[in-house]
């Protein structure tokens, strides 16, 4: 996701998160399954899962990606959902997520 009017913050926040992610709208699961990021060691990829990402959508914000440290169950396609502490990094003018959960909404 893309930026350029929030106030810089080093590392990841829940801060920031919020600012985004507006608590009080539905989000919805986008993916149908988890991806995984591999680690990199000197811009070679190595074959050890470090994290895993996910896409997810709420109106008025176009679909963002989140990180988590652990294999997470995802929930269906456009399921609706709610993260354990979700957090918000921004790099330049990219915000990057990360949760260590997400539920889905019953």
């Amino acid at each position: 996701m893309k930026t350029n009017s929030l106030k810089r913050q080093s590392g990841y926040t829940s801060n920031l998160a919020s600012q985004i992610v507006d608590a009080s709208k539905s989000i919805y699961s986008l993916s149908l399954e988890l991806t995984p990021q591999f680690k990199f060691i000197d811009k070679v990829r190595t074959e050890e899962v470090v994290a895993y990402k996910a896409w997810f959508a709420q109106s008025g914000l176009p679909p963002f990606e989140v990180k988590f440290e652990k294999n997470v169950k995802l929930p269906d396609f456009l399921a609706l959902v709610t993260f354990e502490e979700l957090q918000a990094c921004e790099v330049g003018y990219n915000v990057y997520f990360k949760a260590l959960n997400v539920k889905e909404v019953k």
